[in-house]
């Protein structure tokens, strides 16, 4: 396998305490990380300045060796890298970057076993929280984690992370429910389909959606004053959730 781009969209939607939802254009990038020095082309930068371009300082770890902060992550949750390892993310475009979520996919023997979903709010937080998964049929793999940060105005910081991951060569699906106290809250996913890493799809990637990670800014304020409008109790962060824990 090799880098690809990932197109298709993203959904949300909140069943409590009303119930709202939208829909967006939206694409991802995967790295294979096995090939992490091949990822640039004429209008693609790592570490550098370009359309697109992909910088270690923009996730997680300390080092500006991306490979090392993969490592030291994986130490930090007592496991070793593997021979196929992808990190799923949304890159620079102008120089321009904010990352909802991200994920660092493990493989063993072709099937994902850890996913890792680093997450940043709004505030200046980040956290990484580490999913085991498993296989439940065909080739849907199912992971749970207990959430640890703010990320939105109209939710607490408490509950239960259900991630859902079907990953295949042409196609990708990630799917995280969000329950407190049994109850489902939130959903949020994306589908999509590979699209080759070159030049070329750079180029048609921005001429069809723009400056994406601008997008991702401007609507997540939309959905929210439209829910401040609809009379959801307002949280506000803690010091903790206003710091890059990792």
């Amino acid at each position: 396998m090799s880098h690809s781009f990932f197109e298709g969209t993203v959904y949300h939607k909140r069943y409590t305490p009303t119930v709202h939802e939208f829909t967006y254009p939206f694409y991802l990038l995967d790295i294979d990380l096995s090939l992490l020095h091949r990822l640039k082309n004429r209008l693609f930068s790592l570490e550098g300045v370009n359309l697109f371009s992909f910088r270690s300082k923009d996730h997680f770890g300390q080092s500006e060796d991306f490979m090392e902060n993969v490592e030291t992550l994986l130490q930090e949750f007592g496991l070793t890298s593997s021979e196929n390892m992808h990190f799923v993310t949304l890159p620079r475009i102008a120089n321009f970057v904010f990352n909802p979520i991200s994920v660092l996919i493990l493989f063993k023997e072709n099937e994902p076993t850890h996913l890792f979903a680093e997450v940043h709010n709004y505030n200046g937080g980040r956290v990484v929280y580490p999913v085991k998964l498993e296989k439940k049929e065909s080739k849907n793999y199912e992971g749970e984690v207990m959430k640890e940060m703010y990320v939105s105005p109209f939710l607490e910081t408490s509950g239960d992370y259900r991630f859902l991951l079907r990953y295949e060569e042409e196609k990708m699906s990630l799917k995280v429910n969000l329950y407190e106290a049994g109850e489902k809250k939130l959903t949020a996913s994306f589908s999509g389909k590979a699209r080759p890493f070159e030049s070329r799809t750079v180029a048609k990637l921005f001429a069809r959606h723009s400056f994406l990670t601008f997008w991702v800014v401007t609507r997540t304020l939309w959905q929210t004053f439209k829910l401040w409008r609809k009379g959801l109790t307002f949280y506000s962060p803690s010091p903790s959730d206003q710091i890059r824990r990792y």
